[in-house]
């Protein structure tokens, strides 16, 4: 039995891909439906889908401040890209109080501490 490929990389991999180079990318369905986290098809209809780079205009739909035994307070949040979906990030360069629900925010192409690429926010 032989398996067909139908891509040379997972969907995961295109999308750290794209932010390797500095672009925020998501998926799109062939009805025009913003589609985020990466995927194979589109949820519940099974529609191919397509990448789509977002302008990376945002606003906090939610957020919250972690605070850690030796760590630095940070916050995570949830950011309505105005393309028409919803990731988790964080908003860096302001304090994690001063972070609040309808900031205008700009993706910020970053780099965990192993290298990896991330997708974080800076306000617009």
């Amino acid at each position: 039995m032989s398996f067909i490929s139908l891509s040379s990389s997972s969907p995961l991999a295109e999308y750290r891909q794209y932010l390797a180079e500095g672009k925020l990318a998501y998926q799109e369905t062939t009805s025009g439906k913003a589609v985020f986290y990466p995927r194979v098809c589109a949820p519940e209809t099974g529609e191919a889908l397509t990448w789509k780079i977002s302008k990376g205009l945002g606003e906090v739909y939610s957020t919250t401040v972690i605070y850690k035994k030796d760590v630095a307070p940070y916050n995570v949040c949830l950011i309505n890209l105005d393309e028409g979906f919803r990731m988790m990030s964080r908003v860096e360069g302001i304090s994690p109080d001063e972070v609040k629900i309808g900031m205008r925010v700009k993706f910020l192409a970053s780099k965990d501490i192993d290298g990896n690429p991330l997708a974080i926010f800076n306000q617009a």
